[in-house]
């Protein structure tokens, strides 16, 4: 049979394992995950760049160590399986593909005991390809690896080395070691920061009692606890019953329970500056957040339940969902190999879509709800329009000859003749800057315009029209224009035409056609933008003016 035993090309396969899909903060936490499963209360990260350019990350912690026996089975590309299979590790891969996924060399150091030697192994993956075999290098432990245990470990733990790093920065620099180069180091220690902060939140948080406390650093900054679904002023709409979801397998047995909650974040309208910064409110923080034993794994993204993979909708920003499972669900949740990423299966996801549908609702209304809010509060000049049309006398439209304020009644001299008597709203003592388009929040009819008859005092009206606040076309039209004056003004000079139009064409047998035609258009208008995102902070703060 030893004919049929196939081995893998030592250096292809080695090189090959460093292209499985982990970023620089990804295969950093997955270093972490080791920590975490070896109980360390302690875990230090320091990235290093020379001033030659060469760069190195130490990993060490205060964990349980191993000893050299345990150390070469760890450094086993497909480790043995751990004792404790609620840790965070799973395939025994991930410390070895992690790591080569942004270095040519790494090394762990390590020691179960104050009074025992270091021990010492690292993979060289010039070595493998130099000599073709899966062989690791015993080398002594050189000074900058001393100060580093001694410094990120203590008296005994685990320090993990990367050096040769040729896949730490995403570009390669003219001055290895510049101030470009250097910047760009401290932007990756700040990125990792707040990727720990997020994927570990409930380990570093003192109060979340789900998990045990463990303290973190970057180069000796301390690392906080970033909560995605700000407890402290989000709602948490699920019921008890409802947070408990049982997974079985294709016979029928009961494999686990998952748990799962929905957080409606607070809009961003309601924060101060710091809590929005808190709730990092955006379109992609929308969606699921896996845990797995505690720890994050996805993080944002509706994976298909709604819509495709990779679909975020604006107006489900708010809403956040936490959904955990222990690693007696692995199997049935589809783990990968970096534990970055699960699947649902079709009826899961059935399931998800129906308990999570008035959750998506309500975080709809209010996302909704507050944007109109916003935009209805927001001021819009609309003087632009008003000094065109007072600058343009010769402008066709009907001639005033009364009004009686009381029947809102105007007798008028239009198209039809003179002496003709129409119904229309009479307004007095408008300020002259809105004295023929105004924006007013009292139109209940639903149409987003209403002609008007208007005076600075109590006589000689002008024809005008008023627009309609609350309609969709002056939320997400008329709000986005308003960083470009000549489309606000445009659109004020349409729907004024439009209103002088009618006044001029009208009388007590067309007035009601009149009428149809605006509820008409009004309503059309609507439901062609009913998909059309309400503005944002950012739409509503530029161009305040028009």
């Amino acid at each position: 049979m030893s004919d049929l035993i196939n081995e893998p090309d030592a250096s292809r396969l080695i090189f090959g394992l460093r292209d499985t899909g982990y970023n620089f903060r990804t295969a950093a936490a997955d270093i972490v995950d080791n920590s975490i499963a070896a109980n360390a209360d302690e875990v230090h990260v320091r990235i290093d760049i020379t001033t030659e350019g060469k760069k190195y990350v130490y990993f060490g912690d205060d964990g349980d160590g191993m000893n050299d026996a345990e150390l070469h089975a760890a450094m086993r590309y497909g480790a043995p399986v751990r004792k404790n299979l609620a840790s965070l590790g799973k395939f025994g891969l991930g410390l070895k593909t992690a790591s080569s996924s942004v270095c040519r060399q790494f090394a762990i150091v390590s020691r179960k005991d104050p009074e025992a030697p270091l021990n010492k192994l690292a993979w060289d993956l010039d070595h493998v390809e130099e000599t073709g075999r899966w062989e690791m290098r015993r080398d002594p432990i050189e000074p900058h690896e001393q100060e580093a245990f001694e410094e990120l470990c203590g008296d005994k733990g685990t320090l993990v080395v990367w050096s040769k790093c040729d896949r730490m920065l995403s570009k390669h620099y003219d001055e290895p070691g510049g101030a470009k180069e250097q910047a760009a180091i401290k932007r990756l220690r700040k990125g990792l920061m707040e990727h720990l902060a997020l994927i570990y939140h409930r380990f570093l948080d003192e109060k979340d009692t789900r998990e045990r406390q463990i303290t973190m650093s970057v180069n000796d900054e301390s690392v906080e606890a970033w909560n995605p679904f700000y407890p402290e002023k989000s709602e948490q709409v699920l019921s008890e019953k409802q947070q408990e979801i049982p997974i079985e397998g294709d016979d029928g047995e009961l494999l686990g329970t998952a748990g799962i909650r929905a957080w409606i974040l607070p809009h961003r309208n309601t924060l101060t500056t710091e809590q929005r910064k808190k709730a990092n409110i955006t379109n992609r923080g929308q969606g699921f957040y896996i845990y797995r034993q505690g720890r994050l794994i996805n993080q944002g993204g509706w994976l298909g339940v709604f819509g495709a993979h990779g679909t975020f909708e604006p107006h489900m920003s708010l809403l956040r969902i936490e959904f955990e499972f222990g690693y007696e669900l692995d199997e049935a949740l589809y783990v990968d190999v970096k534990k970055s990423q699960i699947l649902f299966d079709p009826a899961l996801e059935e399931y998800l879509a129906e308990l999570l549908s008035n959750a998506r609702r309500e975080a709809n209304n209010r996302y909704r709800r507050k944007e109109k809010e916003a935009a209805v509060k927001s001021v819009l000049n609309h003087s632009s329009a008003n000094t065109s049309i007072s600058a343009t006398p010769t402008a066709k439209k009907p001639k005033i000859e009364s009004v009686d304020e009381s029947s809102q009644t105007a007798v008028v001299t239009n198209t039809h003749g003179a002496g003709i008597k129409i119904r229309q709203p009479i307004q007095n003592n408008v300020d002259h800057d809105k004295i023929h388009v105004d924006a007013v929040e009292t139109i209940t009819s639903g149409d987003l315009w209403v002609p008007v008859l208007r005076s600075e005092n109590t006589s000689g009206h002008v024809p005008g029209v008023e627009l309609n606040k609350h309609h969709d076309f002056y939320q997400k039209i008329y709000q986005r224009a308003r960083a470009n004056g000549y489309s606000v003004q445009g659109m004020d000079l349409l729907l004024w035409a439009f209103a002088v139009s009618e006044m001029d064409y009208s009388n007590e047998e067309l007035a009601p056609i009149f009428e149809d035609i605006r509820d008409v258009v009004s309503s059309n208008l609507k439901k062609l933008l009913r998909d059309v995102p309400l503005p944002d902070g950012a739409d509503l703060s530029e161009g305040g003016d028009g």
